[in-house]
């Protein structure tokens, strides 16, 4: 899985406040969401995001609270992928439940904002293509993959049982075409 997009910097401690305020929690649309993502700390964030782009960050991305609110509207906005130096467990597990690929490098402080970033989920090389550098990050396990590309944890989920359904239904309907 090959991710590209421009990198969009933010620094230490990015917390969910930061990413979508309280008062937008009205609502999970991701679109909605999106509209408002980091409107508290880059007011025209979302005016210079197109879709693919890349948000990189320093320590502790996504302190504060547990909401899965965050990584649904950095998505939302249209963004690929988080690189940062560490992030909070919870924004972690959110991230991944709701299908947006993380990355930890150290390197983060030699990206600028508007670098071309190529990124290799699988093999965990991220290519800024503006600086001719490369940095090395773990690889998405492939079970991590799966996840990321059915687009989340619950569509995952409901991925193997869509299928037993429709074999099912198949069964089903040539076992009613026999004649006994």
């Amino acid at each position: 899985m090959i991710l590209k997009g421009k990198a969009l910097k933010f620094g230490d401690d990015i917390n969910t406040d930061d990413i979508i305020a309280a008062k937008y929690l009205v609502t999970t649309d991701p679109v909605e969401l999106g509209k408002k993502c980091m409107e508290t700390i880059s007011p025209d964030f979302i005016k210079q995001v197109n879709k693919g782009d890349v948000i990189v960050g320093g320590k502790n991305f996504g302190c504060g609270s547990s909401r899965e609110h965050a990584p649904i509207a950095i998505k939302g906005a249209g963004i690929s992928c988080v690189i940062a130096k560490s992030f909070a467990r919870i924004f972690y597990r959110n991230a991944i439940n709701i299908g947006l690929p993380i990355i930890e490098i150290t390197q983060t402080d030699e990206i600028n904002t508007t670098d071309e970033l190529e990124i290799d989920l699988v093999k965990g090389e991220i290519k800024n293509t503006t600086q001719s550098k490369a940095y090395k990050s773990e690889g998405f396990p492939e079970f991590m993959q799966r996840i990321v590309e059915a687009g989340g944890l619950m569509s995952w989920i409901a991925e193997p049982q869509r299928r037993r359904m429709t074999i099912r239904s198949k069964c089903s309907a040539e076992a009613q075409k026999k004649t006994y």
